[in-house]
């Protein structure tokens, strides 16, 4: 459930958030929240959640390039690449 809060940000803060939400192509309460979660994160470490989505993310790598050459995988990608 989303709350309506009001903040108050000095001319330098609010040109910021506005260059934020412009690099990422969102409004600027969408960037502000994003930013906050971000601090959140790497100041306290991910959730819980968020780590176990992580470690499955990162498994299912692992599983799909199990046994493929790195190099050969990177050489393939390259000239698929150039012949487009």
């Amino acid at each position: 459930m989303a709350h309506r809060t009001t903040i108050l940000l000095d001319d330098e803060t609010r040109k910021a958030a506005r260059d934020i939400a412009h690099r990422l192509g969102c409004s600027t309460s969408e960037a502000i929240r994003r930013a906050i979660l971000r601090f959140r994160d790497q100041s306290t470490g991910v959730s819980p959640d968020e780590r176990r989505r992580r470690v499955k993310v990162l498994n299912e790598l692992i599983a799909r390039f199990d046994g493929r050459d790195a190099r050969e995988e990177v050489a393939r990608i390259k000239a698929e690449d150039a012949g487009s």
